[in-house]
């Protein structure tokens, strides 16, 4: 499902225009995108948790040249499932 699949259904879903429900979902993008950005975590209980994870530096290589790089640490995103989420997909 792409983006615009994904508006559509939420406007089915909610009963309002795919206006609304594209703003709606980019509201929810910047959201997530300012929280994670704090350092907090969006729990959406029994859906999951949105989080922002440390990754360490490690070494990686160059496939091209197997060269050794340095990988910095950095911030990604994660989400983990909640269970009722997990359970809908048994």
């Amino acid at each position: 499902m792409n983006k615009t699949q994904l508006v559509e259904k939420i406007a089915e879903k909610a009963g309002i225009t795919k206006k609304k429900a594209d703003e709606a979902l980019k509201a929810f993008e910047s959201v997530v995108t300012e929280t994670l950005g704090s350092d907090d975590n969006i729990t959406l209980v029994g859906f999951g948790t949105f989080e922002a994870t440390e990754r360490k530096s490690r070494e990686g290589r160059n496939p091209k040249t197997g060269e050794v790089v340095k990988i910095e640490a950095r911030k990604v995103p994660r989400f983990r499932p909640g269970k009722a989420l997990k359970d809908a997909l048994k």
